[in-house]
């Protein structure tokens, strides 16, 4: 079986800027309320399913979640399922947050969703 790929978050950041990817985080729906990468689709892990994932003519699936971890595992799963290839963001939202990357948060004086980040 292929290895799941590990991508940088500098890497997703600009293949997302480039359309190139469709990013999926698998965090739960609160950790995404929270703060999230603009752009990202929300396929949490408890209700993961390799099967409803879109087509990759044209676009790589990358997968991201707090830490690379639950990401890690989930992509394990659907590559097992026959989804290939397929990546994952090393070091999760975490990484890309450290990086200075781009992402939407919450303004916690209003309760508002506010850009944060760098580019």
């Amino acid at each position: 079986m292929s290895e799941i790929e590990n991508w940088s978050p500098q890497r997703v950041f600009e293949a997302l800027n480039a359309g190139e990817i469709v990013l999926i985080d698998v965090r739960t729906p609160a950790e995404y309320i929270m703060e999230h990468v603009e752009g990202a689709l929300l396929m949490p892990m408890p209700f993961f399913r390799a099967d409803a994932l879109p087509t990759q003519d044209g676009k790589r699936i990358v997968l991201h979640c707090g830490s690379g971890k639950r990401s890690g595992k989930v992509g394990q799963d659907a590559m097992a399922s026959g989804i290939t290839p397929l990546a994952h963001m090393e070091g999760g939202f975490g990484a890309w947050k450290s990086a200075g990357l781009p992402h939407v948060g919450t303004d916690l004086a209003t309760g508002a969703p506010k850009r944060m980040g760098g580019a």
